[in-house]
């Protein structure tokens, strides 16, 4: 397969099949079906009895997801952050695995239409489900300085987010900004180019991306959510593809046991664990060769205690 062809294929197909240990009666649920790359996988492997739950807030994917799966009676479908799972009644009987694909997809990263990318002209919006909340120029044109530079720093690791900041405000008072093309050329000629090989707005833009979607949020709750439905001995997998997400998911899974408290203090009542952490996968050399998204591209697996 091309590297153009490879583009929009499934990060780590197979380690993602192989830990979710899929039985043919087991009940999943995938959380971001983006274009339904792992979905098919799932589904292929599950018999007349099994089910499979398929969730995203972009609603160009779930149009997708309804015209490939509605008429198949195993599959259930729900236009919905995946952070929204506890309140869909289809999720509330025991889940044998739950898998999450986080951050941006392909599909939304090529449309510029979608304001997600520097790299081509297009409103800047950025929304995963461009009918809620406010776009990244609706934000931008009403947030105070302070609260600009705190969300590039927090979200992008934006060392110089507070230059970024001031130049975006003074901006605004002459023409608020409206498209991707104009914000990554005023972050550009504000820091210039101080990374080899990476955009100067490539922080900015993840960290708008990540605010404006509430991301980090969402991706606490479903945890949360994901570890409720799950039946025991279920499996949680989720690839992250930066170091905030990765971080939540990585505490998450190997967060649920108490530890001893500090020297000279009596220990607390260990609980017993509610997961325990399997590991971590990278992408494969091969699928490195050819899947540029699967570069930093990390799965890490757990699974619910008895």
């Amino acid at each position: 397969m091309t590297e153009a062809k490879y583009r929009h294929a499934p990060v780590m197909l197979d380690e993602v099949i192989e830990a979710l240990q899929i039985q043919p009666d087991g009940r999943y649920l995938d959380g971001t079906f983006g274009r339904g790359g792992h979905a098919r996988q799932i589904l292929a492997r599950l018999g007349k009895d099994g089910a499979l739950l398929l969730m995203d807030r972009d609603p160009e994917a779930i149009a997708e997801a309804q015209g490939e799966f509605a008429d198949d009676e195993r599959v259930r479908i729900r236009h919905s952050n995946f952070s929204e799972m506890s309140d869909w009644q289809d999720a509330e009987k025991e889940l044998d695995g739950v898998f999450l694909d986080l951050g941006v997809s392909s599909p939304q990263l090529d449309d510029a239409s979608r304001g997600f990318s520097f790299q081509a002209e297009g409103p800047l919006d950025m929304r995963m489900d461009p009918g809620t909340g406010r776009s990244a120029a609706e934000w931008l044109a009403a947030a105070d300085e302070a609260e600009i530079a705190d969300v590039l720093w927090r979200y992008g690791e934006e060392r110089l987010s507070r230059r970024i900041a001031k130049v975006i405000v003074e901006r605004r008072q002459e023409q608020p900004l409206q498209t991707t093309a104009q914000l990554a050329a005023l972050v550009a000629k504000t820091i210039g180019h101080r990374e080899r090989n990476k955009h100067p707005a490539t922080r900015t833009f993840q960290a708008l991306r990540i605010h404006v979607n509430d991301e980090l949020g969402a991706l606490e709750t479903g945890l949360d959510a994901a570890l409720e439905r799950l039946k025991p001995g279920g499996r949680l997998v989720v690839i992250s593809f930066h170091s905030l997400e990765d971080r939540v998911v990585k505490r998450f899974m190997r967060g649920q046991v108490l530890q001893p408290n500090r020297r000279n203090l009596p220990p607390p009542e260990v609980q017993p664990a509610a997961m325990r952490a399997l590991g971590k996968h990278f992408a494969s050399p091969a699928e490195l060769a050819v899947n540029p998204r699967s570069r930093s591209a990390v799965l890490r697996v757990a699974e619910k205690s008895s």
